[in-house]
């Protein structure tokens, strides 16, 4: 469908929340609690939505709306990240119900063994922030580049990122189908799109399969756990037996 891959020529750039696991509440628990600590107010942080949404975009749009101006939020901006991660370690380490998602098990080692691709991330998370979540199920280690919240509060410029710091260690420059964005909301569709990219939408997290399905991915899947199949779809057949 998607034509055959040469060696060494394809990006993978995984979102976390909602794609490869979920934390249950501990990632917006220590939110809130930060936001607490150093504004004095959550806002409306119950209500809303997170999904898709870069970490520092979330604290400009809360604290907007509770009145504070962009140049206090910016100044407060690093003591509230230092605080949530604090809080993110511990909350992470007392969470019942973070688990990763079908296949995903599988799916991430046998991406890192295959030397015809670079693993990545394109995530809002900041990037202590991820690495305390991939940390916690030991696969942080297999991710190769990244780019993260904490690069850019606008989402749809991070895939640009991951690209030059995969061009800057590998030598090797992705362009349009090469680079692949896996994400399980509307924005990541747009952010793989934002560089041409071939967007896999996986219907995991809060999104719904129909509101996905909405934004016209180039794949669709229920899950992950079929993974051998959808990436041979995309023209990566794996040799499970020949791994490098």
């Amino acid at each position: 469908m998607f034509g055959s891959v040469p060696a060494c020529e394809r990006l993978f750039l995984f979102d976390i929340d909602g794609t490869l696991l979920s934390a249950g509440g501990a990632p917006r628990r220590a939110f809130r609690q930060a936001l607490l600590d150093h504004f004095g107010t959550e806002g409306d942080a119950a209500n809303n939505d997170f999904s898709g949404k870069t970490d520092p975009q979330i604290v400009f749009e809360l604290m907007r709306a509770a009145g504070f101006t962009d140049g206090d939020i910016g100044d407060r901006l690093q003591g509230l990240f230092d605080g949530y991660l604090a809080e993110l370690a511990i909350e992470l380490e007392t969470e019942t119900r973070h688990r990763l998602f079908p296949g995903v098990a599988q799916l991430i080692p046998a991406l890192a063994d295959d030397s015809r691709v670079v693993l990545g991330l394109v995530t809002g998370n900041v990037q202590q922030g991820a690495r305390l979540k991939l940390d916690h199920f030991e696969l942080w280690h297999a991710f190769e580049v990244g780019a993260f919240g904490s690069d850019d509060r606008g989402r749809d410029r991070l895939p640009a990122i991951a690209i030059d710091r995969a061009e800057a260690k590998t030598g090797c420059r992705f362009h349009g189908a090469d680079v692949v964005v896996v994400g399980d909301t509307p924005a990541d569709i747009q952010c793989a799109r934002a560089v041409g990219a071939t967007a896999v939408a996986v219907a995991t997290g809060q999104p719904s399969r129909e509101t996905l399905a909405g934004c016209q991915p180039d794949m669709l899947l229920d899950s992950m756990a079929d993974w051998p199949k959808w990436l041979g779809e995309l023209g990566l057949e794996m040799n499970l037996s020949g791994r490098r």
